[in-house]
């Protein structure tokens, strides 16, 4: 279970961590179903690639609330039904309703579960969040094991399930590596993009400043931004018009995941600007196909990354981005490093085959803390 699939992957990470962990189970034998709640232009699919996909349409019940406040009343139906021929529930929750109702389903159910948060339950100290979680947290209290990615988001779990919480077990993000020959396809040399969410935290205008300074340098160098909109659009169009940038900085939209894939293999560079990213995916994805990528120190898998020299690391500033950038463009041989160097990471650290080894000893009850 996942909150929410949607056409322009709003949902982001959990969505994309779900159906990467879902598909890998699907190719080793397991029958494999998502069930969550679907936004979109058209109709949902009942397939995602490899995996059985049980929707209803979000219904926003809670105004002003983000996916806090989406659900389906008969998603309750498809939840229960689900779990009740299931060996193994793996609920991806945060604070809302869709994740408060997989979890109350599956304690009527009497169904062994597992959870996995993804830094989205946090401390919260808001009137809302302490209503919710009277609710909430003791639901998540009961899973099996609660799943964690970074040392920062099992000290917030620990803060908000207490003692009586249920193992915290470290499990990595992991990516199927693309096809071979994805990242020889022709690309345009001086196109540079940013995909994620047009959000604050994502830094869409430090992307602007980044190109204002490397349009100086290199003037057909072109800028691409895609993503869903949420409160920086206005302020990055804006910043566009004050640069004079309307002919070399355009925006692009939400794409759906195959587009974004596509995105990804015509571009000469990846840059995400954000900072205090504990495991971004779409670092990840840029790296399987092939993209060269420039990323901020206060990534979670950053050193990582620059310890295989498989990315520009920076300190998010503009400077330091435009830098790497400008680099990046005038020098192929060091593209072709870097996106060599990506691959390899991609398959030896990052590959969701490593992760479900680890899941399917989880579903088992056989993984302890750690």
């Amino acid at each position: 279970m996942v909150t929410l699939v949607s056409d322009d992957g709003a949902f982001g990470g959990p969505t994309s961590v779900a159906v990467a962990q879902l598909e890998e189970c699907a190719a080793r034998g397991h029958d494999v179903m998502l069930v969550s709640l679907w936004r979109g232009r058209a109709r949902a699919a009942r397939r995602l690639g490899a995996v059985r996909f049980v929707s209803r349409p979000a219904r926003r019940l809670v105004p002003g609330r983000g996916c806090l406040g989406l659900m389906h009343p008969l998603l309750l139906r498809d939840l229960w039904r689900a779990m009740g021929g299931a060996d193994a529930v793996h609920l991806h929750v945060g604070r809302d309703l869709v994740s408060l109702a997989a979890l109350a389903v599956a304690r009527l159910r009497r169904t062994a579960f597992v959870t996995q948060t993804h830094g989205m339950v946090e401390p919260r100290t808001g009137a809302v969040a302490r209503v919710f979680d009277r609710l909430f947290v003791p639901l998540l209290r009961r899973a099996r094991c609660c799943l964690v990615l970074t040392e920062r988001e099992r000290r917030a779990l620990t803060e908000v399930l207490g003692p009586d919480g249920p193992p915290l077990v470290s499990l990595p993000n992991g990516l199927r590596p693309a096809p071979v020959g994805a990242g020889t396809r022709p690309r345009h040399d001086h196109e540079v993009i940013f995909l994620a969410r047009l959000h604050p935290r994502k830094r869409p205008e430090a992307f602007v400043e980044m190109a204002a300074l490397v349009h100086k340098e290199i003037p057909e160098a072109r800028f691409t931004l895609y993503g869903a909109d949420e409160g920086s659009l206005t302020a990055v169009n804006r910043l566009v018009a004050d640069r004079g940038l309307t002919d070399v900085v355009s925006y692009g939209g939400a794409l759906e995941h195959s587009a974004a894939l596509e995105a990804y293999r015509r571009a000469a560079v990846y840059v995400l600007p954000s900072v205090d990213e504990p495991f971004p995916m779409t670092v990840l994805e840029a790296l399987a196909e092939g993209t060269p990528v420039v990323c901020t120190d206060s990534s979670g898998i950053a050193a990582e990354l620059a310890r295989r020299n498989a990315a520009l690391v920076t300190d998010g500033s503009p400077e330091e981005l435009a830098d790497a950038v400008a680099v990046l463009l005038v020098d192929e041989e060091l593209r072709r490093g870097l996106a060599e160097a990506g691959r390899r990471a991609i398959d030896e650290v990052f590959s969701i085959r490593a992760v479900v080894d680890q899941l399917e000893d989880v579903y088992r009850g056989r993984a302890g803390k750690g």
